[in-house]
């Protein structure tokens, strides 16, 4: 027997199983560059790409989807990126074609995609959104988390196609994504099953999907991105009276000014709730307890 055969069986053997423990999360040479537009995106991606994916946020913390213009370090990154995934904010409509002129090569993902939209609130105290009222839709997709599976299946399933050689990868962490979505909406619903009074009151209408998926009924001091006048906000102040309603929901993107001065008015207190929070698992959860303790 050739007197170095032990040893090349054993490094054959150490060959074979550095080899079965290559991280499979690295299938790409380099990781895929992918612009989103808020910060709970960020963690959706996250969670389907691992380390095949480097994620950009057009809009950080504290800033405004509504307002926000990027900044040319953006603009110059987006010329270099993969995939930009959008979800409909309002920034979106107004700079999404210089976007696409800026990198023509930029596949675009949207999240509304398979999504059934519903349209912002017309009337500060009448709850839910209008069957015939013809105004801008929602865009806050995300706080319903079948929603996110939903739109987050389709992420994948285009992702899967651009980079099959991950397609494995993304769809094992999709599937346990969905999983925890079920799990965080079964939670949710548990919070609110005995609650008779679901009436909230919010300063901006961010939680529409939240509430149509809750069977909650949203109440904002804010309406189509105007503040109350005078006598709008007297009657937010009455209808938060009738109905015993003591907490006054803001996000911290905005001006506490009018959420105060009702909370003022009817002996409550302003609570901040974030639907732009990256951890959203956590924050979602958190904002149902707040809501739920508010109708209590």
């Amino acid at each position: 027997m050739n007197r170095f055969s032990p040893y090349l069986q054993a490094f054959s053997l150490i060959l074979i199983l550095a080899c079965c423990f290559v991280p499979v999360q690295v299938a790409n040479s380099k990781p895929i560059e992918i612009f989103v537009s808020i910060l709970p995106q960020k963690n959706f991606v996250e969670r389907i790409g691992g380390e095949n994916v480097n994620v950009h946020v057009m809009v950080g913390p504290g800033q405004s989807p509504a307002t926000y213009e990027p900044t040319p370090k953006q603009m110059a990154k987006l010329a270099q990126a993969d995939i930009y995934f959008r979800i409909g904010t309002p920034f979106e409509n107004v700079w999404m074609e210089r976007i696409r002129n800026s990198n023509p090569a930029l596949t675009i993902i949207d999240a509304r995609e398979r999504i059934q939209l519903r349209q912002m609130e017309h009337s500060r105290i009448s709850p839910g959104p209008s069957t015939h009222h013809h105004g801008l839709n929602d865009p806050h997709i995300w706080t319903n988390p079948i929603n996110v599976k939903q739109f987050m299946e389709r992420f994948t399933e285009i992702l899967s196609g651009l980079y099959p050689k991950s397609a494995p990868v993304f769809k094992s962490n999709y599937d346990q994504f969905a999983t925890e979505l079920i799990e965080l909406d079964h939670k949710i619903h548990a919070i609110f099953r005995n609650i008779l009074n679901k009436s909230f009151l919010v300063f901006h209408p961010s939680w529409g999907y939240f509430s149509d998926r809750y069977g909650l009924e949203q109440i904002s001091i804010e309406l189509e991105g105007k503040t109350p006048n005078a006598k709008e906000l007297a009657s937010v102040i009455d209808y938060a009276k009738q109905h015993n309603i003591k907490r006054v929901f803001v996000q911290k993107q905005f001006s506490q000014k009018d959420a105060q001065a009702v909370a003022n008015a009817i002996g409550g207190k302003v609570i901040v709730v974030d639907p732009l929070a990256e951890n959203y698992m956590h924050n979602l959860l958190e904002a149902a307890q707040q809501f739920a303790g508010s109708m209590t």
